[in-house]
């Protein structure tokens, strides 16, 4: 059986990270740029660049072409969509989320840095930290990114030199604090000339640290299970009732924070029942101990009605449940967010119904601040949304834990993605208004 320890002592070599940046501030580039100088590009896409390089009359190679995979990403020379890439120096592993610049497509920055470790923000050398940069810098911040690094790219067209990266990197740095960025790492580079990507730059000897990559494998991303309460999400329970098998019933899903043990005392959630651990099987293999995020199947010692959208947590550390949620969101649909709005609420395995109580306010990017009552949120914007629910949801504070404080607010009437909320510090025990008429079925 494994150990803990050898589990954490693992993990420390993958980093999840995510890229963004404005248009034309070569962020595919440089993320080429890492890849085929990092040696990671294998030969027949290298050779497809060169072949669709050469088509449309480029004297080199595009790197760009390594990430920009869809037919209109090519032709417009823009990221659409999150391109995910896999790489691995001999220092580490790496999953790169490659999110779009446009402003149109931030909501799908949202969601390829939602398990970021890192956020590597693009700006062009020539034009600094725009609206784009602080919009990306606000969305790290929110998703609780903890180590963003600022790229300062196309330091070749402004001669290297330090007296226009010094400027971005300490604007970047005072908007980031602001938004309580816990760590801003600023590196000149040239994506297209290669500069402080992978190899040091010799045209930048005033520049002391680290390429791009040096720091992407030095950067610490280690994280102790052991740190963080249980919190398991029933996703589906096993009850197979065969010869063998007569009174097995075990609920299988995977561990989103914490360490769980056999033998202790659990509760779930929202009923509120209590049990203990009887066992966990790992792949058919009883253990005694599971930490996030091993996926298990756990046994407990009563019979309790227990189902998918139930969390089983730590009784000394259960989370409170709530009908009143209070959250700061992301609003990624075309559609607007309205106060009263019916939409599906969900959580890690949970869907319930909800209404739009409230929209206190619009976060002011340009100066970070609130504008009260706004009615509705637009696609991109960030804002504090008042929703109550049909069922109680076990939430946990998103800044205590990204995976149990985090939901997704959908479209009942299609299934569309509309915002993606962080559930902040408030919430109300009671005293919610009532629901207008006309909401029969939504009347809770």
């Amino acid at each position: 059986m494994s150990t803990l320890t050898d589990t954490s002592t693992a993990a420390t070599s993958l980093l999840r990270f995510a890229t963004a940046g404005s248009v034309d501030d070569g962020k595919s580039t440089l993320v080429g740029r890492l890849l085929h100088d990092s040696k990671s590009v294998l030969a027949d896409q290298l050779e497809a660049v060169e072949h669709a390089s050469r088509r449309r009359g480029a004297a080199a190679p595009d790197l760009a072409l390594l990430t920009d995979g869809l037919r209109a990403e090519r032709e417009q020379g823009i990221t659409i969509d999150v391109a995910y890439r896999y790489f691995a120096t001999p220092r580490r592993r790496f999953v790169l989320a490659d999110t779009p610049g446009h402003v149109q497509y931030t909501r799908n920055m949202v969601t390829g840095a939602s398990t970021a470790q890192a956020a590597v923000v693009l700006v062009d050398a020539r034009n600094g930290v725009v609206e784009q940069t602080r919009r990306h810098a606000a969305v790290s911040a929110l998703l609780r990114v903890p180590h963003v690094v600022l790229a300062v790219n196309k330091m070749d067209l402004v001669g290297y030199a330090e007296s226009v990266f010094a400027p971005i990197a300490e604007e970047f740095a005072a908007y980031a604090g602001s938004l309580g960025v816990p760590e801003v790492t600023a590196i000149p580079v040239s994506a297209l000339a290669g500069d402080n990507v992978v190899t040091p730059s010799a045209h930048m000897d005033w520049y002391g640290g680290p390429t791009v990559l040096e720091h992407l494998e030095t950067v610490p991303v280690v994280t102790d299970p052991a740190s963080e309460p249980a919190r398991f999400p029933v996703q589906y329970v096993i009850r197979p009732q065969t010869a063998a098998h007569p009174d097995y019933r075990g609920y299988a899903g995977q561990l989103a924070a914490g360490v769980l043990r056999v033998g202790e005392r659990v509760t779930v959630l929202p009923s509120g029942r209590t049990s203990t651990v009887a066992g966990i099987d790992a792949l058919g293999t009883p253990v005694d101990v599971a930490w996030a995020p091993q996926s298990v199947t756990v046994r407990l010692a009563d019979d309790l009605d227990v189902s998918r959208g139930d969390l089983i947590a730590p009784s000394a550390s259960a989370p409170g449940t709530t009908r009143d949620v209070e959250a700061t969101v992301c609003h990624v649909a075309d559609r607007p967010l309205r106060v009263g709005d019916r939409v599906l609420l969900k959580h890690t395995t949970r869907t319930v119904k909800a209404l739009v109580k409230a929209v206190p306010s619009r976060l002011a990017l340009d100066d970070l601040s609130q504008h009260p009552d706004p009615g509705e949120l637009a696609a991109n914007d960030i804002g504090r949304v008042v929703l109550r629910t049909a069922e109680p949801l076990a939430l946990d504070l998103y800044a205590d834990s990204r995976r149990t404080g985090s939901f997704l607010l959908i479209d009942p009437a299609d299934g569309t993605t509309l915002t993606a909320g962080m559930a902040g510090a408030a919430f109300t025990a009671a005293g919610a208004a009532e629901p207008a008429a006309g909401d029969e079925d939504w009347d809770f």
